[in-house]
């Protein structure tokens, strides 16, 4: 079967379907956006959901596709009206982030799978809000793997790196006690954990159907 074929029978399959909510959570260095990029291409169905940030572009970073850019200001009149399934402040960096409803939901009702990056912060909210939503925390293989990872991306003093993956540690004990994150996937080889976790959203959506 042509691929072209083969997409064309999981529209088919997809149709009349609800949409399923994905949240993919983990420490940083885990490979969060690495499996998201794959989530993306490899799902016919998927979506990004775009989160808003009162934090300045950094680098080729667009407004409206790798955030939305807001002021605080901004932020704070659109969670006082509700607008946001969840938000968050990162690392004491005095920087918001939230993830908007209206897309999601409309997403939802047109049968598409929202892929959602957030930390556990959002994790813990979404899972309130969005009960048969997805939650899936990435973990690194060791603390080793973390470390080579995040010493790869040429951006990271000792002092920062110590404090990030003292973070990772933390952020994995409140998403085990948090007890909202159903699946816990170890990435060590890329391609494999995406297609775990196809696996698990087909399993839902299967359900759904």
């Amino acid at each position: 079967m042509s691929s072209s074929a083969a997409r064309a029978v999981e529209d088919r399959r997809g149709m009349g379907r609800r949409g399923k909510l994905v949240v993919i959570s983990g420490p940083s260095g885990a490979g969060k956006t690495s499996i998201c990029d794959l989530l993306l291409a490899k799902v016919p169905d998927a979506v990004w959901s775009v989160s808003a940030t009162t934090r300045p572009p950094r680098g080729r970073e667009a407004d409206g596709r790798s955030y939305e850019f807001i002021s605080p200001e901004e932020f704070s009149r659109r969670k006082a009206a509700g607008a946001f399934l969840e938000t968050a402040e990162y690392s004491g960096s005095g920087h918001l982030y939230g993830t908007p409803g209206e897309p999601v939901r409309r997403w939802l009702e047109e049968g598409k799978v929202v892929i959602m990056e957030i930390d556990v912060q959002g994790g813990v909210q979404v899972a309130q809000k969005v009960p048969d939503s997805i939650r899936v925390f990435v973990l690194p293989p060791d603390q080793q793997s973390l470390r080579a990872r995040l010493a790869g991306r040429n951006t990271e003093s000792e002092a920062h790196m110590a404090k990030r993956l003292a973070a990772a540690d933390g952020e994995i004990a409140i998403a085990r006690d948090s007890e909202c994150y159903p699946y816990f996937v170890t990435n060590d080889v890329l391609e494999d954990t995406v297609e775990r976790i196809m696996g698990i959203i087909e399993k839902h959506r299967s359900k759904v159907s």
